[in-house]
């Protein structure tokens, strides 16, 4: 039986304000990390001990040190914790400190707004270098938010006239019937997310008269058939609802003096069996020079932990669906010509 190397290590934070913030609320921060690992844990004045399984106590060590370095400015919750990990057990924990600077915007109330993960800074600056940018990923990764972030910031320091927010009216799987009301009210439904980013971001106050004066619109796709769209700030939200021609109409509706973002989750597709837009534009459109397409994955969500648990079983399962099909399809005998199959 191979015997497992257990080893100890110590991670020295530095100050009482760094420990604190790396351990949160009643340790619970330190806690998580030492049941996601299998290690023990405990604090010594203003360090660490770390002791376990070798390759365990290695990736705990990495984390620490890593956090230690952004602990001074930044706030650590057991979302980023758990993300630390993961890029940790690829590597990848180097990249933790570059979480460190930038704030893209801040809210009505005064709260900086900060990329909490490698894959939203890459989206980010990819917003801010190209005209064209497609999100692509899972519930919870800030794809939207974030592009509404970048909408209002551009707004705000005159690089755009107008924000225009739109998404394909499609439902989730679910037939709602007629809706009563103006466009306004029929569309709200759908366009709900996008109010919610933008309020929080401009405040309520602002946000209405800008809606007034019509320098944010907020439409469903369809009314932007026959439109050229300059000067704006232009998102597609729930773009994995699109059809091909839908997404070709949207991405030639671009003026000049224009951005786009287009996000989407392929893995939440509700077209009744159409091919998807995004998979499409995607696909034929990554490389082009001006267009980004960044693929956000589990790790990138800032939600609750649990979050990233849930997309990882539905990816595994999906994994194992698409691995049951090619072993039926590999089994099944072939028919030669003039043959049938036992059974048909």
């Amino acid at each position: 039986m191979e015997k497992i190397e257990r080893i100890k290590r110590t991670v020295d934070t530095g100050s009482v304000d760094r420990l604190a913030r790396i351990l949160g609320a009643f340790d619970e921060n330190l806690n998580f990390l030492s049941r996601e690992l299998g290690i023990v844990a405990y604090v010594d004045g203003v360090k660490i001990h770390l002791e376990g399984d070798a390759d365990e106590v290695r990736i705990g060590a990495e984390v620490l040190s890593s956090l230690t370095k952004i602990a001074g400015s930044e706030s650590i919750d057991k979302t980023k914790m758990a993300y630390c990990i993961e890029l940790a057990k690829e590597g990848r924990a180097g990249e933790i400190s570059t979480l460190e600077s930038g704030v893209i915007a801040i809210t009505a109330r005064g709260k900086q707004i900060k990329c909490k993960t490698v894959g939203q800074k890459t989206y980010v600056d990819a917003i801010k270098k190209n005209t064209v940018v497609f999100g692509v990923g899972p519930a919870g990764t800030g794809k939207t938010y974030l592009a509404v972030c970048m909408a209002v910031s551009a707004f705000k320091s005159k690089q755009v006239e107008k924000i225009i927010l739109t998404r394909p009216a499609v439902e989730a799987g679910e037939k709602l019937g007629f809706l009563p009301g103006d466009l306004h009210e029929k569309v709200d439904p759908y366009l709900r997310p996008l109010y919610d980013a933008l309020q929080e971001m401009l405040g309520l106050e602002t946000y209405g008269k800008l809606m007034e004066r019509g320098a944010i619109e907020v439409a469903p796709l369809a009314y932007m058939r026959g439109r050229t769209l300059s000067n704006a700030f232009i998102i597609l939200d729930e773009a994995q609802n699109t059809t091909k021609e839908q997404m070709k109409m949207f991405l030639t509706r671009m003026g000049e003096g224009s951005k786009t973002v287009v996000t989407g989750d392929v893995t939440q597709i509700d077209l009744d069996g159409k091919d998807s837009g995004l998979v499409h534009a995607t696909d034929i459109l990554d490389g082009v020079d001006g267009i980004s397409v960044c693929r956000l994955t589990a790790k990138d969500v800032v939600r609750h932990p649990l979050v990233m648990r849930i997309i990882r079983a539905y990816e595994k399962d999906a994994e194992r669906a698409d691995k049951s099909a090619i072993e039926k399809t590999r089994k099944t005998p072939k028919k030669k010509d003039g043959e049938t199959v036992e059974g048909e």
